[in-house]
Order: structure tokens, then sequence, then C-alpha cells
């Protein structure tokens, strides 16, 4: 062997410990680099969502534990930590009391309407202390008008309740990769939504009908008989009462109705969020349950069926995540022997 060939082995050989003593020092560099790729990985994996199981019973389990998930999340956007369920009290707030103050109750009462309906009414009888047809008739008229806004209210919850099931589809994380499950509970929401409208409207509507069918008759004592009658009105030559006279009635209806305006004020609120509100917090989606107890087990790998491109996106990561923990465990494997 030459003296060039031996001074070239030697001087490779320190090449190769130089570049073995940087390749060790660069190791926990290495190593760090990797073991953060892990958690990002990971991480990326979480929001994804972990792969579907395929036994029936796990994947009831976890149908029911995303139904709890948004059933949380709408409570909380109905009693605060998430915006949306404020709006309900503006409804009531506002959006009732203004709708209470433009029903057309001076046109209802007015001299000419009073007259009208009087007239109209049988028997008559002003020396009676009770209201009697003429008032009866003038009083159920005038809160026929009361139904419009308690009907309004009801729908104007509605609205707001669905629009909160939307957002709570939406900002559960779990749904957004299973639209088929997302599609079903926000039908059976909305299923149960609609029938909370429906009792709420016959409950509103019921306590309007129940002032009209019952008439205070103890409001009308309170005042002077002649106030009700007019004492032995006056009449105008033609035999008929004078103006004062059905303007002192419409006075004292309009007192009566006022009277009950600030009861369907604070009836109506209370009947709505006993009917709609209270119900949808407690159990929105009661029915589905019940449902989800008759599917078969294909009927449930339907339910979860997620986005192709999201199971793509999860086996490249899965694969990749792979790949970093077997480089992480070679690095490993190289420190402790070294």
């Amino acid at each position: 062997m030459t003296v060039a060939v031996v001074e070239g082995n030697a001087t490779l050989g320190f090449q190769n410990l130089q570049l073995e003593s940087v390749i060790r020092a660069r190791i926990p560099d290495v190593a760090s680099l990797i073991s953060r790729s892990i958690d990002d990985i990971e991480s990326e994996l979480n929001i994804l969502g972990r792969p579907i199981p395929i036994d029936g019973g796990a994947q009831l389990y976890t149908i029911l534990e995303l139904c709890r998930a948004f059933e949380q999340t709408f409570k909380e956007h109905l009693v605060g930590g998430r915006p949306g369920g404020d709006r309900i009290h503006v409804v009531f707030e506002h959006q009732l009391t203004a709708a209470l103050r433009k029903i057309p109750m001076d046109r209802h009462l007015s001299v000419k309407n009073v007259k009208r309906v009087v007239y109209e009414a049988d028997g008559y009888q002003p020396h009676l202390v009770a209201p009697e047809l003429g008032y009866r008739r003038l009083i159920e008229g005038a809160l026929t008008y009361f139904r419009g806004p308690a009907e309004a209210s009801v729908d104007a919850v509605h609205i707001i309740l669905k629009e909160l099931v939307r957002k709570t589809i939406a900002g559960t994380q779990e749904l957004r990769r299973l639209p088929a499950l997302q599609s079903e509970i926000a039908a059976a929401a909305y299923e149960a939504l609609e029938k909370f409208r429906e009792e709420s409207k016959k409950t509103t509507l019921r306590l309007v009908d129940m002032e009209s069918s019952y008439i205070n008759v103890d409001f009308f004592r309170k005042f002077p008989q002649e106030d009700l009658t007019g004492g032995i009105p006056a009449t105008s030559p033609s035999g008929r009462f004078s103006e004062a006279h059905f303007q002192r009635i419409g006075s004292t209806v309009s007192s009566y109705v006022d009277m009950v305006s600030h009861t369907l004020k604070n009836s109506i609120p209370k009947a709505v969020v006993h009917c709609q509100v209270r119900e949808a917090k407690q159990g929105l989606l009661n029915h589905f349950y019940t449902q989800l107890g008759s599917k078969e087990v294909n009927q449930l790998t339907e339910l979860l069926a997620e986005h192709p491109e999201l199971m793509a996106k999860r086996e490249k990561c899965s694969k990749r995540l792979a790949l970093c923990r077997s480089a992480r465990d070679e690095i490993e494997s190289i420190l402790w022997t070294s």
C-alpha cells in the first residue's frame, strides 16, 4: 500500500469522525423537531376526529355523546355563556310591548263604534251594575286584538330558537365532520321546536280567550253606578242616548282593557318561556333519542359517515405520524447505544 493511499485513508477516517461528531451534536435538535412535528400532527388529528368505531354499541355511544355536546352548546346559548339567547328578552320587553301599544283601541272604542255595538246588543239594560251585553261585546271585540301580539311573540321566539339550533350545529366542532348526523339532529330539533311552538300558541291564545270568557265584574263595581249607566242618561229628541253617555261607556271599557293588557303583558312571556324555551332546554332531542334505539347498525353507520376528503386527510396525517414516531424511536435507540 502506497503512502498516498495510507494518508488518504487517514484523512477519510478523520473526516468521518468529524462528520459523526457534527451529526451527534445535531441529534438533539433533530429529535426536538420530530417531537414538535408529532405534537402538531396529533393536534391536527384531534381536530379531524378519531376514526369512527365499527361496533354498533360503540357507534350508538358516539352518537349519544355528540348529541349531548350539541345540547350542552344549545343550553349555553339559552342561559348564557354564548350569544343569542338574550334576544328572547328583547321580544318580550320591546316587540310585545310595542305591539300592544299599536292595538287600534281608539278606533274600536270611538263613540261611533260604541254606539253601534250598544244599539246592536240585545237586552241593553243601563240599570244593571254588572256589565251587560253591550259592555261584554265591546270588551270581547277589544280583546280579539290581543291575539295578534300573542301569536307574534310565539313566532318570534320560535325563529330565535331555530337560529340558535343553526348556530349550535355550526359551533359544535365534533359534528362538523358528520354531515348526515348534522342533518338528522337539525331535522329532529326543528321538528321538536315546531311542536313546542304549536303548544305555546295554543296556550297563549287560551290566555287571551280566558280573559274574553270571564269578565271581572268587581272591576266595574269600583265605578259609581251613574258612571256605568249614566244614571238616567240624557237622551236626544229621537229617544237615543247622548254622546257623553257613550263616551263614558268607552272610557270604562278602555280602563278594563288596559288592566287586561297589563295582565297579558306579563302572562304571555311566561307561557312562551314555559312552552318553548323551557321545553327546548330540557328535551330538544328526546324524540330523536327514542328513534336512535330502534336503528340498525347499518343505519348508525350511515349517520356517522364522514366527508371523503376528511377521511383522506386523516389517513395522510396518520401515515405522517407513524413515520415521525418511527424516526423518533430510531434516534432514541442511537442515543441509548452511544
